[in-house]
């Protein structure tokens, strides 16, 4: 084999290598106990989003497992991150749990700064390349799609919203989902999109959604945190339906909540905490999906008709299948117009 053969296999071997979880302290016995930290961003642990979601998995781990002690530090401010996350460091805590994207600078600068001390961070992928960091990545669009599905065949109008906390390209992947689910049904649906810009201001996100009513909207779907809030009120204000996200939200309106996009994300927490008190942590990304349990519609179809809940199971065939694969960029799906 030539030497240019040789070295792009190495290449080819050395890209592959780097796209796997790291381990850090492989070798390292399995504790006898551990301490585990989570730090919120600034929607706080009662956001009833994610960050709720992290917290009642590593709570319910702890009751069930007294070799897992957990707490919780909230951020009111980006400020909060760094210095919450040093607390942890300080106290001795063998995980600590970053909640959301938010935190990626500040989780990254303490992971630099103390290597042997081992971190997940929740929806970023930027730290991918720290071995001591595990990168907690759901495939939301896949769930988002499913939701998709429910507003694109129980709309009446024909005019639909969809509310969004703030703009990135991991947050984007709920909308893309959304729209291309809502298309595959009936391309003509209208899909009138706003963003927040704020994961904590659900007065914004409620006035938001309530111009899509005024404008005829009769379902929304809101991916925005504790803004999510708001658009749910509205939806409750108008009599019109509204979709949750990130967990089965059907309890704050369950005449309203028609169905939510769930992301897993207490599964993610307690898979890696359990992974460190097996001294098997690993780095990198860890990816959750509609194959795994990580991302799926809530179980809460009251409100479903029957029609609706086997158009759902069935789009969810085709994306395991590979029949239908959702969009993951703005290019794929060009009707997702936030900036």
């Amino acid at each position: 084999m030539s030497m240019k053969k040789i070295s792009a296999v190495i290449l080819a071997a050395s890209m592959v290598l780097s796209m796997m979880p790291m381990a850090v302290n492989a070798a390292d016995e399995a504790p006898e106990s551990i301490k585990v930290g989570m730090v919120t961003d600034a929607g706080g642990i009662n956001d009833q989003s994610f960050n709720q979601s992290a917290w009642e998995g590593l709570e319910a781990l702890a009751e069930e497992n007294d070799a897992i002690e957990v707490n919780y530090l909230e951020s009111a401010t980006d400020a909060d991150y760094a210095s919450n996350i040093q607390t942890f460091i300080d106290e001795g805590y063998d995980l600590i749990i970053c909640g959301g994207f938010m935190l990626a600078s500040a989780t990254r600068e303490a992971a630099e700064a103390n290597p042997d001390q081992k971190f997940a961070i929740v929806d970023d992928a930027s730290n991918a390349d720290l071995p001591n960091v595990a990168c907690l990545m759901f495939s939301q669009e896949q769930a988002s799609y499913l939701v998709g599905v429910v507003a694109g065949m129980m709309t009446k109008s024909k005019k639909i919203g969809y509310v969004q906390g703030v703009v990135t390209d991991t947050m984007n992947l709920f909308g893309y989902g959304y729209i291309a689910g809502v298309q595959s049904v009936d391309p003509d649906i209208e899909v009138m999109q706003f963003n927040v810009n704020s994961f904590t201001d659900p007065a914004t996100a409620s006035a938001g959604a309530t111009d899509m009513i005024t404008n005829g909207a009769d379902i929304i779907y809101q991916a925005a945190g504790g803004s999510g809030a708001g658009v749910i009120q509205a939806c409750v204000d108008n009599d019109i339906y509204a979709i949750g996200v990130d967990t089965d939200q059907s309890y704050l309106a369950p005449e309203t909540v028609i169905t939510s996009a769930m992301k897993r994300v207490d599964i993610a927490v307690t898979s890696i905490t359990e992974g460190v008190l097996a001294g098997e942590f690993a780095g990198g990304v860890h990816q959750y999906s509609l194959e795994d349990g990580g991302v799926d519609i809530a179980p809460t179809q009251d409100l479903l008709p029957d029609d609706v809940i086997a158009a759902v199971e069935a789009a969810k065939e085709s994306i395991l299948s590979g029949d239908v694969v959702v969009p993951t960029t703005a290019e794929e799906c060009p009707d997702f117009v936030l900036e």
